[in-house]
């Protein structure tokens, strides 16, 4: 989370948060970061009355992108061991257990207590207790991670990832800020941030993990107009 002087800026989770950080540290002298991957619950009163400024991804390119980032890692996180079989399981059987966690629940319960009880500064930052309340949602696990982070805000503004060059600055127009040609520059310029390795992801799903997906995370899907098959 980053807040300034006239917004708040909320990192979700592998969605091209990296690069907006540095153009916020960049070219917003009040920019101040106060925690890694926070919600908008945790942003401080005194700028509770500021939009806030997000994104977002094709959650069929946000579950590649997670499992094959972590698939990599010569340490995983807790979320992967344990929804992989400490690696043994492959994306679809991986992927299927994490849109699981809002419906069976099945891991749920060992996942909230293999997480850490508080927030700290590094990773996918949720603990246990924030996750505890998919049970019974429905909701796929991005989907719940896009509500933890940004349910609560008054005034929320959302670029996709997948466009990110394009909308970055028509968001900050959106919301009243002034764009400078320096910015305008970087924007077109900077290289990406922690982009993953990985083939296409239309390529790593079936018709029936395809469908979950739809289903489990279509309210995001419907609100953002994203498809199966779109760039990225």
């Amino acid at each position: 989370m980053i807040v300034t002087d006239t917004f708040v800026f909320l990192h979700l989770h592998k969605s091209g948060g990296s690069f907006v950080n540095d153009f916020v540290k960049r070219f917003y002298p009040s920019a101040r970061e106060i925690g890694y991957h926070l919600p908008w619950s945790l942003v401080p009163e005194s700028h509770a009355d500021l939009p806030a400024m997000g994104l977002v991804r094709n959650p069929w390119s946000y579950y590649v992108s997670w499992y094959t980032f972590q698939k990599e890692r010569p340490r995983q996180n807790a979320l992967f061991r344990i929804l992989s079989d400490d690696g043994r399981l492959e994306f679809e059987p991986t992927i299927r257990n994490m849109l699981d966690l809002g419906t069976s629940g099945a891991r749920l319960e060992e996942l909230v207590a293999a997480l850490p009880p508080g927030y700290g500064g590094r990773g996918l930052n949720l603990p246990g207790p924030a996750l505890a309340p998919i049970a019974g949602t429905g909701l796929g696990f991005y989907s719940f991670l896009y509500r933890h982070m940004y349910n609560g805000a008054g005034r929320a503004f959302f670029v996709r990832m997948e466009h990110l060059r394009d909308e970055l600055l028509k968001m900050l127009t959106g919301a009243g800020q002034s764009i400078t040609g320096p910015m305008r520059e970087w924007v077109a310029a900077a290289p990406a941030k922690n982009v993953s390795a990985h083939g296409r992801y239309v390529d790593y799903y079936g018709s029936e993990l395809r469908d979950l997906v739809a289903e489990r995370d279509g309210a995001l899907i419907a609100a953002h107009g994203y498809r199966f098959g779109e760039a990225q």
